[in-house]
């Protein structure tokens, strides 16, 4: 399954790893604020979450770095780059 599948069929969660002051100039309709620099403090939080997580910032670079540290976690989860690109497909989504 893809990411924007996982998006437009509305499973999982999506975490917008941008910083606060980021997340509310703009953000993907239901998602939640998890700043990069505290995701390593959040592990449990992240376990709490229906899976898959998907995460977003603004150009997938930083959602890289936690897609990579939180797989290290064994937690399932997808690099959904940019936000926009997360609010697209969910734009898309089967309502």
């Amino acid at each position: 399954m893809s990411v924007a599948d996982i998006i437009q069929e509305r499973k999982g969660t999506i975490v917008d790893v941008r910083t606060p002051q980021e997340f509310n100039g703009g953000h993907v309709a239901g998602a939640i604020n998890i700043p990069l620099n505290e995701v390593p403090n959040r592990i449990e939080d992240f376990k709490a979450l229906n899976a898959p997580v998907v995460l977003c910032c603004a150009s997938g670079n930083r959602s890289g770095q936690a897609h990579r540290f939180l797989q290290q976690q064994g937690l399932d989860c997808y690099n959904g780059g940019s936000w926009l690109d997360v609010n697209y497909y969910q734009s898309l989504a089967v309502r």
